[in-house]
């Protein structure tokens, strides 16, 4: 069932440059270049969801021939940032609501098995790592910016699967993280100081639990973490304060 919503993004705004005009010109792998710059552009909500993509207007933008952008677009649509309609049209994907009661149990699953996992099996230089990014959160957040907290929150629990030394987790925790960024994104335009502050504290008790070697406490505090962060989700998309944004 598909539900219309739209809401005014706020926040901090990074344009990318393929939504600027003219010609963008891209150094090093034209296909990679393309790629991650469409990804990153549909991951912060600058491309929102419904949004064209057409081939001949990105190969114009970019300076290059039409292959790159196509391989590109494969890439993105095997992520499913990207949809390929039947006219052969593509379009941004739009974010599939009905599917996040199981992406929220996996979800949840992954942030407990991988801090669990890190206390177990961390490092002096994976402690490092991750009180950088937990730092580089706390920063975004005195800074009120939304998408420096997506993307370093992102890294932070990426850097917490990392210590925990188990290649597949850290693979499918990434791509979860990934996907729930544009969730993330809908949700912060509205946040407040309160619960961005909560989860730098949250973050932190997960760290010293971490450097602890604390594996049962990691995990608990780990799923409380998880449970917060779905019922504050699962709290805003309730709402019917949005329109035009296409969601499925």
């Amino acid at each position: 069932m598909t539900a219309k919503r739209t809401t005014p993004i706020m926040g901090s705004r990074r344009d990318t440059p393929e939504l600027a005009s003219g010609i963008v010109r891209v150094r090093g792998s034209g296909a990679q270049t393309v790629y991650e710059s469409l990804r990153q552009a549909i991951l912060d909500m600058s491309l929102q969801p419904g949004s064209p993509l057409h081939e001949t207007s990105l190969s114009e933008r970019y300076a290059m021939s039409r292959t790159p952008i196509r391989e590109a677009l494969v890439r993105l649509s095997a992520e499913g940032l990207v949809t390929t309609l039947p006219n052969r049209n593509t379009i941004v994907s739009a974010i599939d609501f009905v599917q996040l009661p199981t992406y929220f149990e996996a979800l949840t699953l992954m942030y407990r098995v991988t801090t669990r996992g890190a206390a177990v099996h961390r490092q002096k230089s994976h402690l490092a790592t991750i009180r950088t990014l937990h730092l580089a959160y706390a920063t975004a957040v005195d800074n009120r910016d939304a998408l420096g907290m997506i993307q370093s929150n992102r890294d932070f629990h990426v850097a917490i699967a990392e210590a925990g030394g188990n290649p597949y987790y850290v693979g499918l925790f990434t791509r979860l993280l990934d996907e729930g960024r544009r969730i993330l994104r809908l949700y912060y335009q509205s946040f407040d100081d309160t619960l961005p502050r909560q989860y730098v504290d949250e973050h932190e008790q997960m760290v010293i639990a971490i450097e602890a070697g604390d594996a049962e406490l990691a995990d608990q505090l780990s799923a409380e973490h998880a449970r917060q962060i779905v019922r504050q989700i699962q709290t805003y998309i309730g709402r019917d304060t949005t329109t035009n944004i296409r969601l499925s």
